[in-house]
C-alpha cells in the first residue's frame, strides 16, 4: 500500500472518532526530552473540565507515539518537556495529516523545549511558521475570558507569556504556550506551592483550550 493510498485510508477510518470523540491524549515524541513531565497535570485538567464545563473525558490520557494512526481517534493532544524535540519524516508527515484532518495540539512548554520545536515544525509545516495570538483570539473567550491573553503561571526567566499557534485556513490547528508553563499551574499544589488563584487561573485557560479544541 502506498504512503498516499495509506493516508487516505487512515482519514477514512479515524474521521468518524476524530469528530466524535472527546478523549485526550499525551503525544510521546523523539529526541530524548521528558515528554512524560508534569504527570499529574493532565488528569487534574480534567477533573476540572468534567466538572465546571460539563465535558465527558476519561479521566487518565492515553500516550500516543507521532508516528502512530492512533492519533487520530483524540481531537486534542497534549506536547510538553524540558529539552531536545525530534520528529522523523514519516512522524511529521502523520502529524500534518492529522492536523489537517482536525486534529489540534497543544504545546506547553516546560521550560527549554523552544528552539527545538520550532526546528521540528519546519518538518511538519515547511511553508508556515508560529505567529503569535491576539488577545482577541476565541480561544482566549470561551467559558472564561482572559482579556490580557495568557496568563502567566511561573517565572522562568520573567519574559511575558506567548500563545504562539499555526494557522490554516482560519482554523488554529497547534498552540504554542510559551513562558506560561499552564501545565505546572494544573499539577497537583503540593507539587509546586502555586498560590490557589494562580492554579486557577491555568485551570482555566486549560479549559479554554480544550473547549476550543473540541468545537474547531
Amino acid at each position: 500500500m502506498g504512503i498516499l493510498t495509506l493516508r487516505i485510508f487512515i482519514l477514512t477510518f479515524f474521521m468518524t472518532s476524530l469528530c466524535a470523540a472527546q478523549d485526550i491524549a499525551i503525544l510521546k515524541y523523539g529526541g530524548g526530552g521528558d515528554w512524560y513531565s508534569n504527570p499529574t497535570a493532565l488528569p487534574n485538567l480534567i477533573e476540572f473540565c468534567n466538572s465546571q464545563i460539563g465535558t465527558k473525558i476519561s479521566p487518565k490520557p492515553k500516550t500516543v507515539e507521532a508516528n502512530s494512526v492512533s492519533i487520530f481517534q483524540y481531537p486534542y493532544l497534549h506536547m510538553t518537556g524540558h529539552g531536545n524535540v525530534f520528529f522523523t519524516d514519516e512522524e511529521a508527515l502523520n502529524l500534518r495529516t492529522y492536523l489537517l484532518a482536525g486534529g489540534f495540539i497543544h504545546v506547553d512548554d516546560n521550560y527549554g523545549m523552544e528552539p527545538y520545536l520550532v526546528r521540528e515544525l519546519k518538518k511538519v509545516f515547511p511553508n508556515k511558521q508560529l505567529e503569535e495570538l491576539g488577545n482577541d483570539h476565541p480561544i482566549f473567550e470561551q467559558r472564561y475570558n482572559f482579556k490580557d491573553g495568557l496568563p502567566k503561571i511561573h517565572e522562568h526567566d520573567g519574559n511575558r507569556p506567548q500563545a504562539l499557534g499555526i494557522v490554516h485556513e482560519g482554523r488554529l490547528l497547534l498552540l504554542f504556550t510559551y513562558e506560561s508553563d499552564l501545565g505546572d499551574g494544573w499539577e497537583d499544589p503540593s507539587v509546586h506551592n502555586d498560590p490557589e488563584e494562580v492554579r486557577l487561573q491555568a485551570l482555566q485557560m486549560g479549559a479554554n483550550i480544550l473547549q476550543y479544541a473540541f468545537k474547531s
